[in-house]
């Protein structure tokens, strides 16, 4: 399979995705087993991510909101699957940071085995976006999701995130890292979206590939 980084959205995809965003988006609830998930009425895409990699970051710039999502600078902070609506017709589904985490080894893996659990059934889960952080490209502990997505069947698309921290030589040989790691994932969506939160890179692309599914 040839990978490819996505190509910026028609006009039409790009005010659609647009317009997802600029609706409502509410946080539902943060749940800590799957007993507690809410009713899958709708479509859901997730986050996922190692720890640090960006993910609150990436949810706030998507929708444009500072605070939406919790950022912050100490790893393995998100401990629960926190479930965000986008108006009536999708979720944003928020899961917690694997790998390296500054918590008790219990509670990790209370919360990386209800990440794998989620992960393969969730019936309602149309695309996950795997964040894969441009400093450092595809490592082991990301490697291992890639392969719990492939067999649990449910469709991924690598989002790589902080591309504005790094020179483009670097940048660019971590992105054919990542597609080089890619290429033996079934279950991989051949575009990579490549992001800056900070800078707004890559968000429009996103935001209408999210919107573009259905």
């Amino acid at each position: 399979m040839q990978f490819t980084l996505a190509p910026e959205p028609e006009d039409e995809a790009r005010e659609a995705g647009r317009l997802l965003f600029a609706g409502p988006v509410d946080f539902v609830k943060g749940v800590t087993a799957m007993a507690q998930l809410p009713p899958a009425d709708r479509i859901e895409i997730c986050f996922a991510g190692r720890s640090n990699v960006g993910k609150s970051s990436l949810i706030n710039a998507l929708t444009g909101r500072k605070n939406l999502a919790r950022s912050s600078n100490t790893p393995g902070r998100t401990q629960e699957i926190n479930y965000f609506a986008l108006g009536d017709s999708r979720y944003m589904v928020d899961l917690p940071g694997y790998g390296y985490a500054e918590a008790p080894v219990a509670i990790v893996a209370k919360w990386q085995a209800l990440l794998k659990q989620y992960l393969a059934g969730r019936s309602t889960l149309r695309r996950a976006f795997v964040l894969i952080d441009t400093r450092h490209g595809v490592k082991a502990v990301d490697d291992e999701i890639l392969t719990l997505l492939d067999k649990s069947a449910v469709t991924f698309q690598v989002v790589m995130t902080k591309a504005d921290k790094v020179n483009k030589a670097t940048r660019d040989a971590n992105i054919a890292q990542t597609i080089e790691a890619l290429k033996k994932h079934p279950a991989a969506f051949p575009e990579l979206v490549v992001t800056s939160s900070e800078k707004g890179e890559g968000i429009e692309t996103l935001r209408a590939l999210i919107a573009g599914l259905v």
